[in-house]
């Protein structure tokens, strides 16, 4: 069955996303901390470099430090060491030289080290069996960064090496947006809280500790307001003291038509639906929205539903939300089905696949049953393959486009 009329009218994902950017500036609200606490922290203001690194000449290998002009002399004396941390500063005359080691300051006079390898040393002197050029194996001063280049514009995530490079150019706190503080909470009579007995009819609520590590991975902080009835009146009140305490609130069911699904109207009574209903699956029923200054996104309640419209749409927007200037998208590459993938044409569909590589060629399976309450197959799943929305079933031995779920095959 084409569902492509059904859907004709929908946003397509790429709109549905540039349109949730568009209205989703940075909160404009920062702190200072320290190196250790600023991983995947996104810098608030452009960060400059306070001095040259490295700030003076030094060796890159263990060997002898010269001057070129000796280049003639059979001997050189050795009048001394220079160690990393212990410099040797005294004046170094003609045919002298000195015993160098990595990272160890080079004497002004020196102008090129030789290694040691390159060395026949009998007692205080050394044989040259060959001679290095003018500035051979010497860092010289601002190799690496110079003062007052810059390091980081505003709206960068902050990464190992980015700490490390800061590091060393004595930088020991940095000025970051504050973190989000994300509320979300799950509607639904049949839901229950783990460690409780379930009822004929009810299910355990999964969707709260998907949303909690999804959060937490993305370094927001989540704040977790529980299990919200199918009520109007409390739906409402979740909605009014969520909106006066957290920057986004993410609500999981009661976004569709059915009867009990109330999320939207309670959203226009509140503030505003600035689009509903996404030409995707799983995800169609998703909503966004605000409730004065507080963004607000309802997500179908199925939980993978849940997760791959976080994936798809939510990150991305909490990301700018925080202050990132250039959105992480997802690793995506091509792969062989290694079987047939029903599709409708209609909408982007993003069915769950594990991928791995068979003689240097990504070949990607499903994982099972793609239903979008079928939670053991994302949980099995490395990868989601990306359907395009027009496209119709996908035969075996094709190539489809895939996006990974872990860092690594």
């Amino acid at each position: 069955m084409d569902d492509s009329c059904a859907t004709s009218d929908l946003l397509t994902l790429e709109q549905a996303l540039s349109q949730i950017l568009s209205e989703l500036p940075a909160i404009d609200a920062y702190e200072r901390v320290p190196l250790k606490h600023a991983l995947n922290r996104i810098t608030y203001k452009a960060v400059h470099a306070a001095i040259d690194v490295p700030n003076f000449r030094n060796s890159s290998m263990d060997g002898y430090a010269l001057r070129s002009i000796d280049k003639h002399s059979k001997v050189l004396n050795i009048i001394g060491t220079s160690w990393a941390g212990k410099p040797f500063t005294k004046p170094i005359a003609d045919n002298e030289c000195i015993r160098i080691f990595t990272g160890a300051y080079v004497p002004d006079q020196c102008d090129c080290v030789v290694m040691q390898e390159n060395v026949h040393r009998i007692d205080e002197t050394i044989h040259l069996t060959q001679w290095p050029v003018e500035g051979e194996n010497i860092r010289q001063v601002g190799d690496d960064t110079q003062k007052g280049q810059l390091l980081f514009a505003k709206g960068r995530s902050l990464q190992p090496a980015d700490i490390g490079l800061l590091a060393s150019c004595g930088i020991a706190d940095v000025a970051v947006f504050k973190k989000l503080n994300v509320g979300f909470f799950s509607t639904g009579d049949e839901l229950v809280p783990i460690g409780s007995q379930t009822k004929p009819g009810q299910i355990f609520d999964s969707n709260r500790y998907t949303l909690h590590a999804l959060l937490e991975t993305a370094n927001i902080t989540p704040t977790d307001l529980g299990v919200i009835p199918d009520d109007p009146i409390a739906i409402e009140s979740a909605l009014i003291a969520a909106s006066n305490a957290c920057d986004v609130i993410i609500t999981t069911g009661g976004a569709s038509v059915g009867e009990a699904d109330y999320i939207v109207d309670i959203l226009k009574k509140m503030g505003r639906v600035h689009l509903w209903q996404i030409a995707i699956k799983p995800g169609k029923p998703l909503v966004f929205g605000s409730i004065n200054e507080t963004a607000f996104f309802g997500l179908p309640g199925n939980p993978v539903s849940v997760m791959v419209t976080f994936q798809q749409i939510v990150q991305p927007a909490l990301q700018t939300r925080a202050g990132l200037q250039q959105n992480q998208t997802p690793i995506t590459l091509q792969a062989k089905t290694a079987e047939t993938i029903k599709k409708q044409p209609g909408r982007t569909e993003f069915q769950r696949g594990f991928v791995e590589n068979i003689n240097g060629e990504l070949v990607v399976h499903s994982t099972g049953n793609q239903g979008s309450h079928i939670i053991s197959s994302m949980s099995k799943a490395n990868c989601l393959i990306v359907l395009e929305q027009y496209a119709a079933n996908i035969e075996k031995g094709q190539h489809v486009n895939i996006q990974l779920l872990t860092q690594s095959l």
